[in-house]
């Protein structure tokens, strides 16, 4: 049985589904502060060809609940994704992220150790490396986050790698550039309160009215003005866990990687396919460049690629589509 901590949220949940469609049976531990009681019975009530998804409400900061995770089922491997990630509040309270972050993850990995646990994959991210000093970003670019949210998830990583050399616990860091889109059946997607992603809140001002948006910055040196960033698809994402954790369980050693497209899009672009998608014009109030805000940020993914041979399929419109199509459901 696989271990998914962080499954009742937006990217865990997109995950036990391709862990039940690769033949793994699935047990969710989460607190359910940022996951939903709601995603977890969707998942549960999925046909699941005998495939078994079970659900133990808990938190990584109270040791005894990540014991009790072990003690009733026979875990083979961890997929890791419970974290805060929120940037501007790691800024405003960064003790809150060490706490839970840091903390966290070194009660699951010492419970890992007591139960002879070997594998992880671990929800890792761009902001390790901070402000990029060259793009594409490889797994070469110096690591110097510049928010305590990044220094959370590269301090995770060093700690698993003195994991692996003290315990032979072998761990994959997939670190995420943006992600987009929804299950394309349109059984989970991205439902976060309040909601800080740049493509859900296009959609949502679709709805009731809608808002203005604030566009901040024309002048960058891009293709139209506006900063590029790298969307990788959410189900495209989840395929990679899954790769990630073959590759473990095919004795691979402790490594990371880049989950991108290895291409970039516009926020000007990203505007005029949620236009096309909705079939509705959406205001916005150009405003001056944000401070901090790269002209440019895209994965190469080529590592990923030659070793896990993982590769992107779906477009930026394709994740547009599906996650437009969650937020009419969320909606009604």
């Amino acid at each position: 049985m696989i271990l998914v901590t962080g499954g009742a949220g937006y990217i865990g949940s997109h995950n036990v589904i391709a862990l039940l469609d690769a033949g793994y049976d699935v047990v969710i531990f989460d607190n359910l502060e940022l996951g939903h009681i709601e995603t977890v019975q969707t998942l549960k009530s999925l046909d699941l060809k005998g495939k078994v998804v079970d659900f133990i409400q808990g938190d990584l900061k109270n040791f005894e609940d990540i014991k009790d995770v072990f003690s009733k089922h026979e875990i083979k491997a961890v997929i890791h994704f419970a974290a805060y990630s929120q940037v501007a509040e790691s800024m405003k309270n960064p003790q809150k992220y060490y706490e839970n972050n840091v903390e966290g993850t070194l009660n699951l990995l010492n419970a890992m150790v007591e139960n002879s646990v070997k594998r992880i994959v671990f929800s890792s991210t761009a902001a390790t490396y901070g402000e990029p000093v060259y793009t594409p970003i490889d797994e070469n670019h110096p690591q110097n986050p510049i928010n305590p949210y990044g220094e959370t998830k590269l301090k995770i990583e060093k700690i698993m790698d003195e994991f692996d050399e003290k315990y032979g616990l072998k761990s994959v860091r997939l670190r995420y550039f943006n992600v987009a889109g929804a299950d394309s059946l349109n059984r989970v997607g991205e439902w976060h309160d309040p909601e800080t992603h740049l493509i859900p809140n296009i959609l949502k001002s679709t709805f009731g009215g809608g808002k203005t948006f604030q566009m901040f910055g024309t002048d960058y040196k891009t293709i139209d003005g506006t900063c590029v960033r790298d969307y990788i698809n959410v189900e495209d994402l989840a395929n990679a866990h899954v790769k990630a954790l073959n590759y473990l369980e095919n004795g691979g050693k402790t490594n990371f990687f880049n989950l991108g497209t290895n291409t970039g899009n516009s926020v000007k672009e990203v505007f005029s396919v949620c236009e096309k998608v909705t079939g509705k014009k959406i205001p916005v109030d150009i405003q001056p460049r944000r401070e901090g805000d790269p002209a440019i940020l895209v994965a190469d993914n080529t590592k990923a690629k030659n070793i896990l041979g993982w590769i992107p399929q779906k477009t930026l419109e394709d994740s547009i589509l599906s996650a437009y199509n969650w937020e009419k459901k969320l909606s009604k």
